[in-house]
């Protein structure tokens, strides 16, 4: 197949994308599959929690899951414990070894950008060098494809979901912007836990030339008022930022907004800058956990800590605006930002997480190449295990990579 032939399939498929329905997709795939000379395309989605890559419904299962709320028969494979999961995983392609039928089965990475979204299957008598390329411009076009049809309905909503969502956390996570963004010169990553019963918690992030900004927070409480006490601060800080706020901006306006929407609910932050061109980061911090720098595989103690002021919610009492800090970052810094769910979370015993834990997991993470979604998938997994598959308070973790230069 000569490269105009892949660009009239890829541009037929991009057309037909248009007006489709996101039931329909799959076959899309497979059929653009076929005449790329795969015998077999599936698409596989991560669930909400990154626990499983879930197969795209056929439209027949796609109407039971609209009926039944649920995933119900489609395909599961593990994240942890699959070759699937490795492509995923790693970001990298996986190719088996040739199975009784004499075909091979290939896993492409799904990345919109630089967030993964889950996994394209193949399946050929042979995949050599051609047939890998056309296979990963596919991939890549249903990464697009995903992205755009998503807020389209429900069925990719629900096809990501093991269980049903709280009222709180289908507010929040309407609000949440995709989980990873990033160019050339940064990447910020986030999760948030419990996926489908988050109360307070929120994370921004947004990209504005050389500037990343990024935003965390930590409602009082972890009931619907938390929710929209988060939801109404991230739009605050949305408003306030593109007309042109800085961050005193940012927080004076989400404590008026507290003080007139949402009375007696306080709200702890970070709200911070950082011009990606030159590695200057700007911050204020109201009332929440320090951020970390992680500096050649360790914390640099003491870096970003600063003396603490009041959280947000307390405006007309005459307390007055955070002072702003700034720091030098060198190429190859990460931030890291967490909430109080994660570092004082509890085991069975009353052991704190903590600092070090938290630290100590990121940085052999990353020590081992892997991407900061990965790490922070990683390092989500030990939190659960310490408080036994059970977290008592919202746990939110956004890590940020200054990498100038980086291709």
């Amino acid at each position: 197949m000569d490269g105009d032939t892949l660009g009239t399939v890829l541009a037929e498929v991009l057309d037909a994308s248009h007006r489709l329905a996101p039931r329909a997709i799959p076959s899309l795939v497979a059929d653009a599959g076929r005449r790329l000379g795969l015998t077999g395309a599936r698409v596989y989605v991560a669930d909400l929690q990154q626990h499983g890559l879930v197969a795209l419904p056929t439209p027949e299962q796609a109407s039971r899951l609209m009926a039944d709320g649920g995933t119900g028969d489609l395909e599961t494979l593990p994240v942890d414990n699959s070759l699937a999961g490795h492509a995923y995983r790693t970001e990298s392609v996986r190719l088996s070894r040739p199975g009784p039928s004499g075909e091979r089965t290939g896993w492409f990475p799904v990345v919109d950008g630089i967030g993964r979204m889950g996994v394209l299957r193949v399946t050929a008598p042979d995949i050599d060098a051609p047939l890998l390329r056309r296979c990963e411009a596919l991939a890549g076009l249903v990464a697009m494809i995903l992205a755009t049809k998503q807020p389209f309905g429900d069925v990719l909503a629900l096809t990501m979901r093991t269980r049903p969502m709280s009222l709180q956390a289908e507010l929040l996570w309407a609000f949440l912007p995709p989980r990873t963004i990033g160019t050339a010169a940064v990447t910020s990553s986030a999760v948030l836990e419990p996926a489908y019963d988050a109360g307070g918690d929120a994370y921004d992030h947004s990209l504005a030339g050389d500037l990343l900004h990024v935003t965390l927070l930590d409602a009082m409480g972890h009931d619907l008022a938390s929710g929209g006490c988060s939801a109404a601060a991230l739009a605050a800080c949305r408003s306030t930022r593109r007309a042109g706020g800085g961050l005193h901006d940012i927080a004076a306006e989400i404590d008026r907004t507290l003080e007139r929407w949402i009375p007696e609910r306080l709200l702890t932050c970070v709200i911070a800058d950082l011009d990606t061109a030159t590695g200057r980061l700007e911050w204020v911090n109201c009332g929440h956990p320090a951020p970390l720098l992680i500096r050649d595989r360790r914390i640099v103690a003491g870096a970003l800590e600063r003396p603490p002021h009041p959280p947000l919610g307390l405006a007309g009492h005459g307390i007055g605006p955070p002072p702003l800090h700034s720091a030098q970052l060198e190429p190859g810094d990460r931030l890291l930002l967490f909430t109080d769910g994660v570092t004082d979370a509890r085991s069975c015993a009353g052991e704190l997480f903590g600092e070090a834990r938290l630290a100590d997991i990121v940085v052999r993470a990353l020590a081992e190449g892997l991407p900061a979604p990965e790490a922070l998938r990683r390092l989500v997994q030990h939190l659960l295990v310490h408080q036994d598959q059970r977290l008592n308070d919202d746990a939110t973790i956004l890590l940020v990579e200054w990498h100038p230069g980086h291709r």
